[in-house]
């Protein structure tokens, strides 16, 4: 008889996978037809390879040189709507992009945009960056980006953040030596747990003062997001670390 119940689940799912909580959504309104059509038609052309456990239980790593040949490659962790990526992706042909996000809207967001600017350089994991970290490579990322994350601003909520050594230590480990890690926030408590977590995971802050955190990066395009916070009167923080 099992014991296994939402506060004790099993240690793993019927795929092999471990058992991951997962705390956002995955989907939200309904998507109009021209989205359901990206989906249906791009969505698995721009795979960086074998990422589910459904697909690789065996956790082989990604043949990456087999998708981008020899550029950086730079990831986003929870792309949103896209926005930042496209642009990056616009501005860096040189370079190839993975982005991972479990919320298919935003997935469908993104390959509209994709769609539009005919970028070639943007690989799309629609799921959870954890079960990404498993089967990159160690030391293959360039850079990497957490830009306006979830901010799950109870205190009992905390631990779900993306800034905890359960998701930065497997980050920093696909990182090279001299990598740098940006992240964007607007909540004063997250930009508190960022500054003392990151560094536990092996990464230096990069400031020197205070305008390095209150100006944006000259490559960065507003997001949505950000937007929001504006109206809102809250204030953007921009922090740079680099992989020790």
């Amino acid at each position: 008889m099992s014991n296994d119940t939402p506060e004790n689940p099993p240690a793993n799912h019927p795929s092999g996978a471990p058992w991951r909580n997962f705390y956002g959504r995955f989907k939200g309104k309904g998507l109009r037809p021209s989205q359901e059509g990206y989906l249906e038609e791009d969505l698995a052309a721009l795979s960086p390879g074998a990422v589910s456990w459904e697909e690789n239980p065996e956790r082989h790593a990604l043949d990456l040189p087999a998708v981008f040949g020899d550029r950086d490659i730079w990831l986003e962790i929870g792309f949103g709507g896209g926005e930042h990526m496209v642009h990056q992706a616009e501005q860096n042909p040189d370079v190839g992009f993975i982005g991972c996000e479990p919320y298919i809207n935003g997935v469908a967001m993104l390959l509209g945009k994709i769609r539009k600017a005919k970028t070639d350089n943007i690989r799309i994991h629609a799921g959870d960056a954890r079960d990404m970290f498993d089967v990159l490579p160690d030391a293959s990322l360039s850079r990497a980006f957490l830009l306006y994350p979830d901010p799950w601003p109870k205190k009992r909520h905390h631990r779900r953040r993306f800034v905890t050594q359960e998701h930065l230590v497997p980050l920093a480990a696909k990182l090279k030596q001299g990598a740098i890690f940006r992240v964007a926030t607007d909540i004063e408590d997250y930009v508190r747990q960022t500054l003392e977590e990151v560094p536990r995971a092996g990464f230096e802050w990069l400031a020197e003062s205070a305008e390095d955190w209150r100006t944006p990066w000259q490559d960065w395009i507003s997001t949505r997001y950000e937007q929001k916070a504006h109206r809102e009167g809250r204030t953007p923080h921009y922090l740079t670390f680099r992989k020790l």
